[in-house]
């Protein structure tokens, strides 16, 4: 077997941050991932859970996986700045200011931050985006539903559709529109630019998504169900893959699976 041959089917160094529920499923689901020859896809060099200190020392990854939570963040900066790992972002609820930490981090390094990792509701930001256009002059409101778990809302899903609503009205040119979060007391009437945005958390609920359309006398709605967490650790070790070697820069995830 030549040099070359062994280097490319050497598994891919993956770093995870964070050891909860999402963090176990991608170390598991990553130690069983194969190659289409057999061999491991992937070997899992560290893993940092709450103490973060661990990240100063952490041997060297090809890709840092993040789906903890936002106080991590410096860590995570800190981590890919010294190993130059490509980071693989799923973490939701940062500020403005915190993603504008990660767009800089991209000038040092491949940086994808994703609201959602499924391929379903990549499917839906895009028929989120092509009603949008269609359907001028509908009210839109955004309805997302959570387990009871769920810290941050409204979620980074809920967040990708209305981008995906907000830009397209105005690529349109019918203006500004802008998010509500819920509604309460005598608000008056509807401005036809407001995208109702609604957070419902009970129970054990994975991820529900739903566009709703308003118009007169019709209505369309365009739901995403999600019944595990496993289709976005699915979708996240896909897009290690893809983001192992890539060249500094800020992605989307769209922009990895399907450009």
């Amino acid at each position: 077997m030549t040099n070359e041959m062994a280097a490319q089917k050497a598994p891919i160094r993956l770093a995870i941050m964070g050891e909860g529920r999402m963090g176990s499923l991608i170390r598991s689901t990553a130690e069983a991932a194969r190659n289409e020859d057999g061999s491991p896809a992937f070997e899992v060099v560290a893993q940092i859970g709450f103490d973060l200190s661990v990240a100063d020392s952490a041997p060297a990854a090809d890709v840092l996986i993040d789906f903890s939570n936002v106080a991590t963040l410096p860590a995570v900066c800190a981590y890919v700045r010294r190993t130059g790992a490509a980071l693989v972002s799923g973490t939701t609820g940062y500020s403005d200011d915190q993603m504008a930490e990660l767009r800089e981090l991209a000038a040092a390094a491949a940086v994808l931050h994703s609201g959602n990792y499924s391929l379903g509701i990549a499917a839906l930001r895009h028929a989120t985006a092509l009603a949008a256009r269609e359907l001028a002059g509908f009210d839109v409101e955004i309805v997302e539903t959570h387990h009871n778990q769920k810290v941050d809302a409204p979620s980074g899903t809920a967040k990708l559709l209305l981008d995906a609503v907000v830009k397209t009205e105005a690529e349109e040119g019918r203006g500004e529109y802008y998010p509500v979060y819920g509604r309460e007391g005598m608000l008056g009437k509807r401005d036809p630019r407001e995208v109702g945005v609604h957070a419902l958390r009970g129970g054990t609920v994975a991820g529900v998504h739903t566009v709703s359309f308003f118009g007169t006398d019709e209505e369309v709605s365009l739901t995403h169900r999600a019944t595990s967490r496993q289709i976005f650790v699915n979708g996240a070790l896909a897009a290690a893959r893809k983001m192992a070697g890539r060249e500094p820069g800020f992605y989307g995830f769209d922009e990895v699976m399907f450009g």
